[in-house]
């Protein structure tokens, strides 16, 4: 039972790392020219997708991998890390344009804050 427990929580976090990853993306487009989507909603919802994948396959890799970094830095290299898998998602998807590494960098931190008031929305939801 514990199996199928664990299922549904899964699902539902990877759904919401999917919204974040959307709803971040576009909101960089909007703020950032340098990131382009067409204008298509779907678009960003694939491109949410495929970055949503790479958070939770490849993220937790280059996270193990770049320890010593993140611990020199006091974590500030995940700025890095989350512009690297913006890159990768642009480069996967094509849809999705991001015209430099910089580019991916800040669309990594706007992505990132929006993470952080998603997660601290829903925690104070759950608390309630």
């Amino acid at each position: 039972m514990h199996i199928m427990q664990r299922k549904p929580k899964f699902l539902y976090r990877f759904l919401t790392r999917w919204v974040v990853c959307s709803l971040g993306l576009w909101i960089a487009a909007a703020v950032l020219s340098s990131i382009s989507y067409g204008g298509s909603f779907g678009v960003i919802v694939i491109a949410g997708l495929v970055l949503a994948i790479i958070n939770t396959i490849i993220k937790p890799l280059l996270v193990f991998l770049s320890l010593p970094a993140l611990l020199l830095t006091l974590g500030l290299f995940m700025i890095v890390i989350n512009g690297v898998t913006v890159y990768i998602a642009s480069r996967l998807y094509t849809a999705l344009h991001v015209t430099n590494f910089w580019a991916a960098i800040f669309a990594g931190i706007v992505i990132g804050l929006v993470n952080y008031l998603v997660t601290a929305i829903l925690e104070d939801v759950k608390r309630t």
